[in-house]
């Protein structure tokens, strides 16, 4: 039987059956495009991973800028809101990167305390504070996250990398701190007349930014030699990479982006406490996590 063109309703039945401005609770894939309405920032999703406790979705527009954002709601998809969850977990070969900071509670002299040091609160998941910690890359974040992911879930801070050193005042400019919308910023290697030293020089000058940073140049280097089983970490010279030099130094694979991957991978699997960690990294994160909480 034809149906008469009079008679079909490419629509439904029933227009009041949905509210088209109810977000639809979806998982968030790579690859999807997607807006963030608060700001209007469209980009391709990159990446979805657990930092601090929370999890993020790297968007990347279209002058393959990037910039990470929490899943929840507040997000179009396709001319529809949508309220992104996290993808169903997957089984993973070798070392997961970023570990679940839950499983970094212990139990010392009866009380549960992070790995960071710090008591443990259990607490209903927060909503993000508009303050932020940025740092240089991934590998800064998941160590951070490793140590003192528990202490930022229950502070609702997000941690957010800046791809690079040299992006920290662009990424500023768009975020307009402020001194209730407080920006934290970790950075290596920052020793007077470094190229690092230079830049947060320039962002000190904003209302509402604290830029640290650490001695090492790479943050390889915060990981205590005794927790990987060395006696020192290799000097590499100035102009080769810092990466490949130590890992070729160390007797360890070294030629592809996998071959880092995988060796960082089994750095981070040694580290569980904070006194696997240099004190120079220690007392940079706490002052950083204590100036982006009293700013509101």
């Amino acid at each position: 039987m034809v149906i008469p063109m009079a008679y079909f309703d490419a629509y439904g039945s029933d227009v009041l059956s949905h509210d088209p401005r109810e977000p639809r609770t979806l998982a968030v894939e790579v690859g999807m495009i997607v807006e963030d309405v608060s700001s209007g920032y469209v980009g391709e999703v990159m990446e979805v991973r657990r930092v601090g406790g929370q999890w993020q979705m790297v968007l990347e527009d279209a002058d393959r800028k990037r910039r990470s954002f929490p899943l929840g709601v507040g997000y179009w998809l396709e001319g529809e809101p949508v309220n992104f969850t996290p993808p169903a977990p997957q089984a993973r070969d070798g070392f997961s990167p970023t570990s679940d900071p839950k499983g970094a509670v212990k139990t010392v002299a009866g009380k549960k305390v992070t790995a960071s040091g710090s008591l443990h609160v259990d607490h209903a998941p927060r909503v993000a504070r508009p303050s932020r910690i940025w740092v240089e890359g991934k590998h800064d974040a998941e160590l951070i996250s490793k140590i003192w992911g528990e202490d930022l879930a229950y502070e609702g801070i997000m941690l957010e990398e800046l791809f690079g050193a040299d992006h920290l005042l662009e990424v500023l400019e768009a975020f307009e701190p402020s001194d209730r919308h407080r920006a934290g910023v970790l950075l290596d290697h920052m020793l007077p007349g470094t190229k690092e030293w230079k830049i947060a020089q320039q962002a000190q000058q904003m209302d509402g930014v604290l830029v640290l940073g650490h001695p090492y140049i790479d943050v390889w280097q915060a990981i205590k030699p005794s927790t990987l089983g060395i006696s020192a970490w290799p000097e590499v010279p100035r102009g080769e990479d810092i990466k490949r030099g130590t890992l070729a130094r160390l007797g360890i694979a070294h030629d592809t982006p996998a071959d880092i991957g995988y060796a960082w991978a089994r750095m981070l699997a040694r580290v569980h406490h904070y006194s696997d960690l240099e004190p120079g990294l220690l007392g940079r994160m706490e002052e950083l996590i204590d100036f982006v909480t009293q700013g509101e």
